[in-house]
């Protein structure tokens, strides 16, 4: 269920911060996922210790678990078209595991997958055949579905950005159609950490957040460049999602920012100041050992990765920390 219920600002918008129970226990896992949000306003993430996707309906109480056969639900998009809702996840193959003091680390192949709402496999997306994976791995992060239910090509956008900072479009069907590394913008891509299909204008348009370049980079549905957005206002954009006429960018390093239809900044929520702690985005006890960084508050974000929003405007945000952390900001007008 819900806590920690308190009133925020974000620009001149007044939000309620509740944090959601993803686990009944502290948990020493360390947290890297995303969160999404179904038609029916349930909302998915992940158990901060292992590859088992949580749903909770809109009162914060757990309704399923769904362990599946990955390594980490990096990534968590919705699709639906005229047969189903399902659940695409980005599976960086890269997990920190408890230890001490040090935390150790587990490697596997990336995957992209999309699930059905009963935890069986729908479809895979396998990394394109091409020179960039002959001998590097491929870590995807990202998808953005260009939904047919929305009047979308059902395309796939796959952001690699822990692997070979690309961006790949597929069709459908999984049918490998090109390949993005951003040198249209005269930069490539450093760490395309989200990515999504932003419908706010009428002729959508992809947002790509270049966390490693700090700044977003948005395209037509062809691939081609259109402009840059947030460029000496961002210092980490992690997390992309849209509401009304918002968009909402999760910075890793400490706040979660908004910019209006104009592309212009209207307000943060938090500082990124956090991260020059030792052991960030965790802490570090009288050991030595790594552990949760303790005495998060309202309003106080520590490392926002995944973002996501529903029907009512409420933003979702997973944090990047052992144990994890899903902070949901309702408007109170």
């Amino acid at each position: 269920m819900g806590r920690d219920r308190a009133p925020v600002l974000l620009g001149e918008r007044e939000y309620r911060w509740e944090e959601l129970e993803l686990t009944e226990a502290p948990d020493q896992g360390w947290a890297h996922h995303g969160v999404a949000v179904l038609d029916d306003g349930s909302v998915v993430a992940a158990a901060p210790d292992r590859a088992c996707l949580v749903r909770l309906d809109v009162s914060g109480r757990e309704l399923s678990r769904m362990d599946l056969e990955l390594v980490e639900m990096h990534g968590i998009t919705v699709s639906s078209d005229a047969r189903a809702e399902r659940l695409w996840v980005a599976d960086n193959g890269h997990k920190f595991v408890p230890g001490q003091p040090g935390y150790g680390e587990v490697n596997r192949p990336g995957r992209v997958v999309a699930i059905e709402l009963d935890g069986s496999m729908h479809q895979e997306i396998a990394a394109p055949d091409m020179a960039a994976y002959e001998r590097d791995p491929w870590q995807p992060c990202a998808v953005a579905v260009d939904d047919e239910a929305l009047g979308g090509t059902g395309d796939l956008w796959v952001a690699d950005g822990y692997g070979q900072s690309l961006l790949h479009r597929f069709s459908a069907a999984g049918t490998w159609l090109a390949t993005f590394d951003g040198s249209q913008t005269g930069t490539k891509f450093d760490t395309p950490h989200d990515v999504v299909i932003d419908r706010r204008r009428g002729v959508p348009e992809l947002y790509v957040a270049d966390r490693g370049n700090k700044r977003v980079v948005v395209l037509d549905l062809a691939g081609n460049f259109l402009r840059t957005v947030g460029q000496g206002a961002l210092t980490s954009p992690s997390g992309l999602a849209t509401s009304g006429d918002l968009l909402f960018v999760a910075e890793l390093h400490g706040r979660l920012a908004a910019f209006d239809r104009t592309d212009t900044v209207v307000g943060y929520l938090g500082t990124t100041s956090s991260q020059g702690r030792q052991g960030w985005p965790n802490s570090v006890d009288d050991l030595g050992n790594l552990v949760r960084v303790p005495n998060l508050g309202p309003g106080v974000f520590n490392s926002p990765h995944g973002l996501a929003t529903d029907s009512k405007g409420a933003v979702y945000v997973s944090e990047w920390l052992i144990g994890g952390r899903l902070v949901r900001l309702s408007p109170l007008a």
